[in-house]
């Protein structure tokens, strides 16, 4: 475990000085829509327009997240892995987090998750939803927050959400 945490700080120390002095607004609108609202909005948008998968995608959606959330928070806090940007002396994160634990990455668990859900219902999508997924676990990294090992067990946690979701429905 000792050297796997030791890969995982030296890959993030990587990453991160590859954006240390560059603009980042980018990559912080890419995390940006990683908050939330835009699952909100393209369910609802499903739901209304598309009769098919619309009211499925939604109710499945509405149970993934219901699940997701209080398993990601218990996580967080049993797991209490400090955050880059609070472990290290005179470094600054770009953005500020939401919150002081880093494990797992809330931002890409919800990211993977909508990905696996659009990827059930409309699989022409899944390269693009699951790279869209992707550059949002990869933005928490480059902006000081997460440790690339975050990402993996966010991306895990997330899509064996959706799996259990889906099953259901």
């Amino acid at each position: 475990m000792k050297i796997l945490a030791q890969s995982d700080r030296a890959l993030f120390y990587w990453m991160f000085n590859l954006m240390a002095k560059r603009d980042c607004g980018w990559i912080k609108w890419v995390s940006k829509t990683g908050d939330g609202q835009l699952y909100v909005v393209l369910g609802a948008l499903l739901w209304w327009l598309e009769p098919e998968h619309g009211a499925l995608f939604l109710s499945s959606g509405l149970l993934a997240y219901t699940l997701e959330i209080p398993v990601y928070l218990i996580l967080k806090r049993a797991l209490k892995r400090k955050r880059p940007c609070d472990c290290a002396n005179n470094f600054n994160a770009h953005i500020t987090p939401s919150d002081k634990f880093s494990l797992p990455s809330g931002h890409t668990a919800a990211a993977f998750l909508m990905a696996s859900l659009v990827s059930a219902f409309y699989p022409n999508l899944l390269i693009f939803a699951y790279f869209w997924a992707s550059c949002i676990g990869l933005s928490r990294v480059l902006l000081g927050v997460h440790y690339p090992g975050d990402i993996v067990a966010g991306a895990a946690l997330g899509m064996s959400i959706a799996l259990i979701s889906l099953s259901i429905f």
